[in-house]
């Protein structure tokens, strides 16, 4: 892959990476560190929202790519999730000091999800949106309420 379609392909890998590593730490696998939540979450800030959109340019579905006709066929569900994704990033960074909830044992119950699904149910053809908060709402929770969030942004993207 070369051009546009690179610039994508390392954002999503950048992304994926950070979101691997953060998860076995909110799972209590590894260390709690809140210096490397902040500086995942400012790696995700760096390529949602228009930075994420703008490798997505009309045209771009052909070999090599890997992404789904849907981004273009529903471009406001797919805006929305990486504004979401931008937000979200955010707010992880503000609660990054505000450690665990439950010392890595996170529910699906807890921080505005039911049955692990964001509040606001399934629409578009995205997968869903979840209830938005800012970012500043966002950093008064535990950290890893917020980072299920923004994995869960993720999710619904790929979905």
């Amino acid at each position: 892959a070369t051009g546009i379609y690179k610039e994508r392909m390392d954002a999503m890998s950048a992304m994926g990476k950070v979101i691997k590593d953060l998860s076995a730490m909110m799972r209590g696998e590894t260390d709690y560190d809140p210096v490397k939540v902040q500086e995942g979450a400012r790696l995700i800030q760096s390529h949602a929202g228009e930075a994420m959109t703008v490798k997505f340019p009309e045209g771009t579905t052909e070999k090599p790519s890997e992404a789904r006709a849907e981004i273009w066929s529903d471009w406001e569900a797919f805006t929305a999730l990486a504004e979401q994704l931008k937000k979200n990033s955010e707010g992880l960074e503000k609660a990054a000091s505000n450690g665990l909830a439950m010392g890595g044992q996170t529910s699906g119950s807890m921080m505005g999800t039911e049955n692990g699904m964001m509040m606001g149910g399934q629409s578009g053809l995205m997968g869903g949106s979840q209830t938005m908060m800012s970012p500043d709402q966002l950093a008064s929770m535990p950290t890893d309420g917020v980072f299920n969030m923004v994995a869960q942004t993720c999710s619904a993207c790929h979905t």
